[in-house]
């Protein structure tokens, strides 16, 4: 990480603090236009794909039904439940809109949603060990995991993870290296299982049954439209997220270089641990604006479409302290995520030897 003296950590923390006092002084009329306009598009998409979709005996008209499905679910996963379930919009006194009841079209609950994401994962950023958004406890991602063979077959895991990504965040929580590890019960995470099972339930019944049942004579077809709706999804969530914390330059951290730490060292460890990723208006929307990890990590409770301007005070902020700002293409930062997926799978001997040759090549 990094090196900053107490100093500069509390010079740092006036300078984001004051970033943030700014946006929220402003908030108003304007974001809630804009949280509106993005709900009334998602119902839209929605009811347009769910209405598409029996006539998707039509090839074009079932593409179009389960892509527009598909962005409908992209839109209101990212850019309003997880929005929303911050507390980005908890000025409105909207009840739709507040972060503890809002519940999201996703197998996790909201609850769990709360505790392992805006929580521990948010709290505890990249330190290995706490945060378990880190690889999700199936990826090895740094040095600070030790390999074990297993881990030759990341790829594969990844691809299984990334096609069914609402269901391993669903079932997250669980920890469930924690009970083959014998440091948790199964019985201590019945309370978790039946809220995972009741809401997972409530979600397939919905897509799977509800809806083909609906439209029975045509209901393979909409079965079908629904399945692809959700893998479009899950793809690209997980995709979107990965680039959050796994690119190359992202850093990890040591419970004992975070213990303890000031509020300065916990911005200046979201700075150096989170990725940025470039692209148009569209992008950025379909992203749930995660596209600006950094200043949703810094930021987490400001409404995230602000998230472009404000990115330009952070970097000024960045170059003051000569804090690297990690940002790229979307294509070259995902680049950088299979790399280091890849680079981490195999074992330390054989990965330093690559890495050797790699750099006397580049002499």
């Amino acid at each position: 990480m990094k090196k900053l003296n107490e100093d500069q950590l509390n010079e740092l923390q006036k300078d984001l603090d004051a970033i943030r006092d700014e946006v929220i002084a402003d908030l108003g009329e304007r974001d809630a236009k804009y949280i509106r306009k993005i709900i009334r598009l998602h119902r839209t998409l929605e009811v347009g794909g769910r209405v598409m979709m029996p006539f998707g005996f039509i090839p074009p008209v079932f593409v179009a039904a389960t892509a527009t499905l598909g962005i409908a679910k992209i839109i209101e996963n990212m850019e309003i439940g997880h929005n929303v379930m911050h507390g980005q919009y908890d000025w409105m006194n909207d009840p739709a809109l507040n972060s503890q009841t809002y519940e999201w079209d996703t197998v996790c609950t909201s609850d769990s949603w709360r505790r392992t994401h805006n929580y521990e994962h948010h709290t505890y950023t990249n330190i290995i060990g706490k945060d378990r958004d880190y690889g999700y406890a199936v990826l090895r991602l740094s040095d600070d995991v030790k390999w074990h063979p297993g881990h030759l077959l990341q790829f594969i895991n990844y691809i299984l993870l990334t096609v069914l990504f609402q269901w391993g965040v669903g079932v997250h929580e669980l920890e469930s290296e924690k009970i083959r590890r014998g440091e948790l019960r199964w019985r201590d995470k019945l309370p978790f299982l039946k809220d995972f099972v009741r809401k997972g339930g409530r979600q397939g019944f919905k897509d799977y049954v509800f809806f083909p049942l609906l439209t029975l004579p045509v209901a393979p077809i909409v079965l079908a439209g629904n399945v692809g709706a959700n893998l479009i999804r899950n793809i690209w969530a997980s995709t979107v997220i990965f680039c959050g914390h796994f690119t190359q330059d992202a850093e990890t951290f040591t419970e004992e270089e975070c213990e303890g730490e000031s509020k300065g060292h916990w911005y200046l460890r979201q700075l150096t641990g989170s990725s940025n990723f470039t692209g148009g208006k569209w992008l950025h929307v379909l992203s749930g604006h995660l596209s600006y990890q950094i200043e949703h990590h810094v930021f987490p409770d400001l409404p995230a479409h602000r998230y472009p301007e404000i990115s330009e005070k952070v970097q000024a902020v960045c170059e003051k302290y000569d804090i690297p700002y990690n940002t790229g293409s979307f294509a070259k930062q995902y680049g950088t995520v299979l790399k280091r997926i890849g680079k981490f799978s195999l074992p330390d001997v054989v990965r330093t030897r690559l890495e050797g040759k790699r750099e006397l090549q580049a002499i």
